[in-house]
């Protein structure tokens, strides 16, 4: 493992303290988890490891598109919230890569959000 994608692993860890945090990940262009995972000893409420990966790819696209970066800014974080979860995808646009975040359907997004960029800017 690359010393950045050790320090992203560390940031991973970082966040799933939290207790509303399933899951912290860093995903790569083509949809694969790279570093981080689930919580120790939760089981994911997918279950299916072809169907994680599909969403895995989905949110990877979804996140490193540029279309509108010229009139609206680039994506700082898509969020979704579902019965089950909240999701939110951070993008690194210069890496190609991004960080997945799943967590508990009463998780606040603007704080989720606050508490990752304090993690991934802090460089310590």
């Amino acid at each position: 493992m690359s010393d950045m994608m050790k320090l992203y692993d560390e940031k991973c860890n970082k966040l799933l303290v939290d207790p509303e945090i399933r899951f912290a990940g860093i995903v790569d262009k083509d949809g694969n988890l790279v570093t981080g995972g689930f919580k120790k000893g939760l089981t994911p409420y997918e279950g299916d490891e072809t169907r994680l990966q599909s969403f895995l790819e989905f949110v990877s696209k979804a996140s490193i598109r540029t279309e509108f970066d010229e009139s609206l800014g680039p994506i700082n974080y898509l969020a979704a919230r579902r019965d089950k979860a909240v999701l939110v995808s951070f993008p690194f646009p210069i890496t190609k890569i991004l960080l997945l975040i799943s967590a508990e359907p009463t998780a606040n997004i603007e704080s989720l959000a606050k508490k990752v960029v304090e993690i991934f800017t802090d460089v310590s």
